[in-house]
């Protein structure tokens, strides 16, 4: 658990002194807000508790910043299943530009609300996603992602649950 922690405090503190994107032809590329709009399955591999989920997601392009990680921003979403479990979280992701194919990991810590859904053994649940999406234009993409969903041990259990969810993302 200490481990853990420490990357935590060590991701925040990175990414709070990282130098802003001065690169204008990047900046004029982008625009200012991105939507991802997922659905998927919730704890896949749990077959007594998962279930259908949904979720949107923002991400404020003005607010990248460049480093040795790469282009990292802030992003914001909530997410529930068909259980009406909840999870509002925000967080950090990186953004890696492969031609017209991007790889997008991403660490968000949350509140979970398990509503009649999984226990996942606290409120506080920190979320590790990857995704792949394709650019279909220049404002908008379709991707696959994955991700789980644990509480780094804060709590009396730690279960996780691991989801994977088809995206839209758009930007406006």
């Amino acid at each position: 658990m200490k481990f853990k922690t420490l990357l935590i405090v060590m991701t925040i503190f990175a990414f709070s002194f990282l130098p802003s994107k001065s690169d204008e032809a990047i900046k004029k590329k982008l625009d200012p807000h991105k939507y991802n709009f997922y659905t998927g399955m919730f704890d896949f591999s749990d077959h007594g508790k998962k279930s259908a989920l949904f979720g949107i997601q923002h991400q404020n392009e003005d607010l990248y910043r460049d480093s040795f990680l790469g282009t990292l921003s802030p992003v914001t979403g909530f997410m529930m299943t068909s259980d009406n479990a909840t999870y509002l979280y925000t967080g950090i992701q990186a953004d890696y530009n492969l031609g017209k194919i991007n790889l997008t990991p991403s660490f968000t810590p949350g509140l979970y609300g398990q509503g009649d859904g999984k226990d996942l053994g606290h409120m506080i649940e920190f979320k590790s996603e990857l995704q792949l999406s394709l650019d279909l234009s220049k404002k908008t993409e379709m991707g696959f992602s994955y991700n789980h969903l644990s509480n780094a041990s804060i709590g009396d259990k730690n279960p996780g649950a691991n989801s994977y969810m088809f995206n839209f993302l758009k930007k406006f």
